[in-house]
Parts: C-alpha cells; structure tokens; sequence
C-alpha cells in the first residue's frame, strides 16, 4: 500500500510545481527551504509533507 497524502498537502504542493517547476527539485532538503519562503500557514509536519510531495512530483516529471 502506499503513502496517504491529505488533499490540502497535495493542492498546495501542486499549485507550487505549477507555478514555480524550475525551482522545485529532486532534493527534499532543498524543497523544505523553498517551501519556507512562501508565507503559507503550514506546520513543519505539513511543511514537511508538501516538501516530500513536490520531489515526488519533480522526479515522476522527469521520467515522463
């Protein structure tokens, strides 16, 4: 089974990588600190949620 992903952590994450795709990488640490710079209301778990769904994200688009 895979990882459950709440639906506010994936619409934030997808409206980041929409807007900003070269800025996202397959890094996670260097996710984290992207997604510190936005003044979105998010928890470090959260945070932390949207970082790793965004170099999940970043690395299905580059094997596409």
């Amino acid at each position: 089974m895979g990882k459950a992903v709440p639906q506010k952590v994936k619409s934030k994450a997808k409206a980041l990588f929409a807007a900003y795709p070269e800025q996202v990488s397959e890094d996670f640490e260097s996710n984290k600190k992207f997604v510190d710079t936005f003044d979105m209301p998010l928890s470090m778990t959260e945070r932390n949620l949207v970082a790793g769904f965004l170099t999940r994200m970043k690395i299905k688009a580059k094997a596409a």
